[in-house]
C-alpha cells in the first residue's frame, strides 16, 4: 500500500474562505451538510431516491456538454479525459447509462419538494445545496487512476512475500488477492452511484456503512481507521528508522534513528492543510519509481546483503548459495518463520501490498464524472498487479531467501544502500505526515469533537489543540514501532488487522446488505420528498429474506467472501504474532524492543 495518493486530490482545502465558492454563507451552508450527512433519521431508500434524482440530473447535464462539445473526434476525447479538470463543475454521468433515468414528473415533484422537505434544516436553497456538493468535484477518470495507482501502490515487499511463499504460490495469491481488491472497488463504486446524492453527498468511507448500517457501523469503522493510520505511522517510523540505522552503518543507537524521524515526522505533521502538498505527490512517485529501477538493477549485478538479512532473521541467514523455489520454501529457508506460518506472512504482505480501498469513497467524492471511476479502477488495478509480478519475480530470481523487506535495505553495495535509502526517506517523511494528518482529524472530529465536545478544528482553540495532539499522536506511534522492532512481522499484522478489514472484509458485508436493501424495495412502493416518509410493503426479517432472494447467488458470494476475508484475517494475525514470538525468542533476532541494536546493520 502506497501512503501519498491524498496528496494528490485538486482543488483547494473547502475550509479555505480563500477557496470558498459560496461567499458569506458557506459555513452554514457547510454546516446544515455536515448534518445531513450523519442524520439518522434519513432511511436508505430515501438515500436511494435522491441518488436517483443527482444521476438523472447527471445525464441531463451530460446531454448538454456533449451538445455543447460538437462532433467527438479522437483527439477531442483525449483532451477531455485527461484534462485536469480545475475548474468545478456539474458531475456528469454517461447518456447511454438508464438505469439512473427518473421521469419528468419526479424529476419536477424533487424540486418542488427541495424546499419543504423535513432535513432543510436551516433553509438554505437548492442552488447553494447543490453548489456547496459540486464545488470540489474537479477530478477526471485520469486522476482517480493516477490516485489508485498511488494509494495501493507499495511494491517494495513483495520480493519478501515471495521468498516466504515461492513462486508458485506467490503468483497465485497476488493474483486472487488483486482480483479480489478490484471486485471490493467495484462494490464500493456500486454503493456510491445509488447512495450518493447532492442533497446527501457521500464523502467517506464510513458513510457508506452509515447509510447501509447505522450510526454504530460508522463509528467502529472510524475507530478501525483512526488505529490503521496510526499503526501505519508506526511501520513508517520503523521503516524509516531502519533506513537511518544503513546510512549510519550501525553507529547511531537504533532508538535514536526512530527518535530521529519521530522528531522530523512531529515538525512536519504540523501542517494542517494539505492544499499545497499537490506537487509533492508527483515527486513521490517519480523518486517510488527510479528506487524500483535502481533495485533490479543492483540486484541482478550484485549479490544480496547477507549482513542485513543475518542481523534480522538470525545465522541461518549468512553468506550462502541463493536458492528459489517454485513452491513453498523449505522449513529454515524462509524468513518470516518456517513452513506454514512463513506462507501466512506473506501472504500477509499481499493483503498489504493491494490495500488502499479506504480512500475510494473519498476519490469518487472529488470526481465531476463519478460514472467514469470504474475506469481508472480497473487500469490502475491492472497496472499494479503486472507491476508487482515483474518486479516480485525480478528480484526474487536473483536474491532468493534473501530478500528482504523493504527491498532497497537488502541491496549489498553500500553506496546503493545510502542512495535508495535517502529516496525512500523522502517520500516516508511525506507518506508519515499524511497519515498523522488524517489520523488525528479522524480521531479528533469522530471522538474528540462529537462526544466530548471539543472545538472545531478551525477555531483558535481547536488550532492549538491540533499542535498539541499531533506530538501525541507521533510519540504514541514511536513507542508501538519500539517496542516491536520487526518490519516485516509488524506490517503484516497491521494488514490483517486493519487493512484486509478495509478491503476485502468490509467491503464483502456492505455489498452484502446493501443489495438485499436495495432489492427489497418494489415498484409498489414509494418515498414522498414531500413528508419525507416511505411506503414499505413489508418490514423486519420477511423483507431481508425477500430482498436476498432476488439475487440469492450474488448475496451468498459476497456473504463467503466476508467469511473467507474473516478467516484469512485470522489466520493474519496468528502467522504475524507466531513470527513475531519465533523473531524474540528463537529466531536470533539482533534487535530487542527500545534497545540499541540494529535489526539491519
Amino acid at each position: 500500500m502506497s501512503q501519498v495518493a491524498n496528496l494528490a486530490l485538486e482543488g483547494g482545502d473547502p475550509r479555505d474562505p480563500q477557496h470558498s465558492v459560496l461567499g458569506a454563507g458557506a459555513e452554514a451552508v457547510e454546516t446544515q451538510m455536515l448534518r445531513a450527512a450523519h442524520d439518522s433519521s434519513v432511511t436508505f431508500e430515501e438515500y436511494v431516491y435522491w441518488a436517483g434524482i443527482t444521476r438523472a440530473e447527471e445525464k441531463v447535464a451530460n446531454e448538454r456538454f456533449v451538445a455543447a462539445q460538437g462532433p467527438r473526434t479522437f483527439k477531442s476525447v483525449i483532451k477531455n479525459r485527461f484534462s485536469k479538470g480545475a475548474e468545478p463543475v456539474s458531475p456528469v454521468i454517461s447518456t447511454t447509462d438508464e438505469k439512473y433515468a427518473l421521469d419528468e414528473k419526479t424529476l419536477d415533484t424533487a424540486t418542488a419538494a427541495s424546499t419543504n422537505n423535513t432535513h432543510d434544516m436551516m433553509r438554505v436553497t437548492d442552488a447553494e445545496w447543490k453548489t456547496a456538493s459540486r464545488a470540489l468535484r474537479t477530478a477526471g477518470w485520469s486522476s482517480v487512476f493516477y490516485l489508485v495507482t498511488t494509494d495501493i501502490l507499495g511494491p517494495f515487499s513483495v520480493p519478501w512475500a515471495f521468498a516466504q511463499m515461492g513462486y508458485g504460490p506467490g503468483i497465485a495469491l497476488y493474483t486472487v488477492f488483486g482480483g479480489l481488491a478490484l471486485y471490493s472497488g467495484w462494490q464500493l463504486y456500486q454503493v456510491y452511484m445509488y447512495l450518493d446524492s447532492d442533497r446527501f453527498p457521500m464523502k467517506t468511507y464510513a458513510d457508506a456503512f452509515f447509510r447501509v448500517f447505522g450510526s454504530w457501523a460508522r463509528h467502529i469503522v472510524n475507530i478501525l481507521q483512526a488505529i490503521q493510520l496510526l499503526l501505519t505511522v508506526a511501520v513508517l517510523i520503523l521503516g524509516n528508522g531502519q533506513s537511518i540505522s544503513l546510512i549510519s552503518q550501525g553507529r547511531l543507537c537504533f532508538i535514536v534513528c526512530l527518535i530521529i524521524f519521530m522528531a522530523a515526522g512531529m515538525v512536519v505533521g504540523q501542517i494542517r492543510t494539505l492544499q499545497r502538498f499537490g506537487w509533492l505527490a508527483n515527486f513521490a512517485v517519480y523518486i517510488n519509481v527510479l528506487i524500483l529501477i535502481f533495485c533490479m538493477a543492483v540486484a541482478a549485478s550484485y549479490p544480496p546483503n547477507y549482513a542485513t538479512v543475518e542481523a534480522s532473521y538470525g545465522p541461518a541467514f549468512g553468506p550462502g548459495p541463493v536458492h528459489t523455489y517454485a513452491g513453498m520454501p523449505p522449513n529454515g529457508k524462509a524468513t518470516g518463520g518456517t513452513g506454514f506460518t512463513a506462507s501466512l506472512n506473506g501472504l500477509n504482505q499481499a493483503v498489504y501490498s493491494y490495500g488502499g480501498a479506504m480512500l475510494f469513497i473519498s476519490f469518487m467524492a472529488e470526481m465531476r464524472h463519478p460514472w467514469d471511476f470504474w475506469k481508472g479502477l480497473i487500469c490502475a488495478d491492472v497496472f499494479i498487479y503486472v507491476l508487482y509480478m515483474f518486479f516480485g519475480i525480478f528480484v526474487y530470481s536473483y536474491q532468493g531467501q534473501y530478500s528482504y523487506n523493504p527491498v532497497m535495505q537488502g541491496l549489498s553495495p553500500f553506496g546503493w544502500q545510502v542512495a535508495t535509502n535517502v529516496m525512500n526517506l523522502v517520500t516516508g517523511l511525506i507518506s508519515a505526515a499524511l497519515y498523522s494528518n488524517i489520523g488525528v482529524k479522524v480521531a479528533y472530529v469522530e471522538v474528540f469533537e462529537e462526544f466530548l465536545g471539543f472545538p472545531p478544528l478551525t477555531t483558535k482553540r481547536g488550532k492549538i489543540l491540533w499542535t498539541v495532539l499531533i506530538p501525541i499522536y507521533w510519540v504514541v506511534a514511536w513507542v508501538v514501532c519500539a517496542a516491536i522492532p520487526q518490519f516485516s512481522l509488524v506490517s503484516g499484522l497491521v494488514g490483517a488487522i486493519c487493512i484486509l478489514q478495509f478491503t476485502y472484509t468490509f467491503p464483502a458485508i456492505l455489498a452484502f446488505a446493501f443489495q438485499i436493501q436495495k432489492d427489497a424495495m418494489t415498484p409498489a412502493e414509494s418515498f414522498d420528498p414531500i413528508s419525507g416518509t416511505y411506503s414499505y410493503q413489508d418490514r423486519g426479517f420477511k423483507r431481508w429474506v425477500r430482498g436476498f432472494m432476488v439475487k440469492w447467488h450474488l448475496n451468498t458470494f459476497n456473504f463467503i467472501y466476508f467469511l473467507g476475508a474473516l478467516v484469512t484475517a485470522a489466520l493474519g494475525i496468528y502467522s504475524s504474532v507466531e513470527g513475531l514470538i519465533e523473531a524474540f525468542d528463537g529466531g536470533g533476532a539482533s534487535s530487542t524492543s527500545f534497545g540499541c541494536a540494529s535489526p539491519v546493520a
